[in-house]
C-alpha cells in the first residue's frame, strides 16, 4: 500500500497537510503515516533530565497524533499511523522515507503569511532535494478546506 507521509508538529500548515494527505489516501486506497520529530537540542542537559524531557515530547507527539487520529478515521475513513524519530528534521525525513518503501509521497503544507513556504518546505525543497526518494506534495497554506477537497 501506498502511504502518504506528512511531518506532524504544531504549525498550522501541518493541517492542510494533514487534510490533503488524508482525502487523497482515501480516494486512492493509500495509508496516511504522521511522522512526529523529536530535536536532538532539547535535550542537551544532564542525562536525567534529558531523558525525562525526551519522554515528555513523545507523549506530546503521540497526545496529538491521537487527534488527528480520531478526526481522520471519523471524516476520512483513514487510520493514520505515526513514528517518531529524533534528530534534525530535513535529514530525519529523508532517512525514515528511505527505511520504509511503503512511503509513496511526501506531503508538505506551505505557510500563508507571506514570508515564504516555512522553513521546512526551503530545506528539503534546497540543498536535500537531490537525496529525496520520493515526489514531495506542498499544499499552499493559504489553500481552504474546500480548496483541499476540490483538487484533491
Amino acid at each position: 500500500m501506498r502511504k502518504f507521509l506528512v511531518v506532524l508538529d504544531e504549525t498550522p500548515e501541518c493541517l492542510n497537510a494533514m487534510r490533503f494527505a488524508a482525502i487523497r489516501a482515501s480516494k486512492t486506497g493509500g495509508g496516511v503515516e504522521l511522522l512526529g520529530i523529536i530535536a536532538p537540542e532539547e535535550f542537551q542537559h544532564w542525562i536525567g533530565v534529558g531523558e525525562v524531557m525526551r519522554a515528555e515530547a513523545r507523549a506530546k507527539i503521540e497526545a496529538h497524533f491521537e487527534v488527528f487520529r480520531e478526526r481522520m478515521e471519523k471524516v476520512e475513513g483513514i487510520s493514520p499511523t505515526l513514528a517518531i524519530r529524533e534528530g534534525e528534521k530535513a535529514r530525519e525525513i529523508i532517512d525514515h522515507i528511505k527505511s520504509d518503501p511503503e512511503i509513496g509521497i511526501l506531503v508538505l503544507g506551505a505557510g500563508s503569511k507571506g514570508d515564504g513556504p516555512g522553513p521546512l518546505v526551503m530545506e528539503l525543497a534546497g540543498r536535500q532535494v537531490s537525496d529525496m526518494p520520493v515526489p514531495v506534495t506542498v499544499v499552499p497554506g493559504t489553500m481552504t478546506k474546500d480548496d483541499i477537497v476540490a483538487v484533491s
